[in-house]
């Protein structure tokens, strides 16, 4: 039986896990070395050389996230955040049916368009395409006050 006053001290603090020594880290700081003062240690570099990374457009995550809630893939609330106005009810609607649902592959983003017919606002078309069947989807796009897109309409090219 150990008791609380006959233990040892712990050589290190038991509130947080004990460091990675490992070399092969990815990313991050190179592991610190004695004597060498830290104005001249090598920098490792955090971003990759050349081109910047290209950050995805918001009609491209739109219709993404909707074709996965329409074709039952998601349920409806993961788009809650995302949705604004009446859309929300307008999506339970139509995923009731799961208008985008195959019995064969996967259902796919074949191609998006867009209009603009207001600034801070889109209205975006995408072609659905699932083996040799090809379905139609439209949403609005509209960016808040917080500087977020949020979807407001959506429909279905099926009846």
């Amino acid at each position: 039986m150990n008791k609380v006053m006959s233990r040892t001290a712990q050589p290190r603090p038991r509130h947080r896990p004990p460091t990675r020594r490992d070399s092969r880290r990815p990313g991050g700081a190179p592991p610190r070395t004695a004597g060498r003062p830290a104005a001249t240690r090598p920098v490792a570099a955090r971003t990759p050389t050349g081109a910047a990374v290209r950050q995805p457009r918001p009609t491209d995550l739109f219709a993404e996230r909707l074709l996965a809630v329409l074709s039952g893939q998601r349920p409806v609330h993961w788009m809650l955040r995302h949705t604004a106005g009446r859309a929300y009810d307008d999506l339970a609607r139509l995923a009731e049916h799961s208008p985008l649902r195959t019995l064969g592959s996967r259902p796919v983003v074949q191609d998006i368009g867009y209009y603009v017919p207001s600034r801070g606002a889109l209205e975006v078309f995408a072609r659905i395409a699932a083996g040799d069947q090809l379905r139609a989807m439209a949403f609005r796009l509209e960016l808040g006050k917080d500087l977020r897109w949020r979807c407001t309409a959506v429909e279905t090219g099926t009846t």
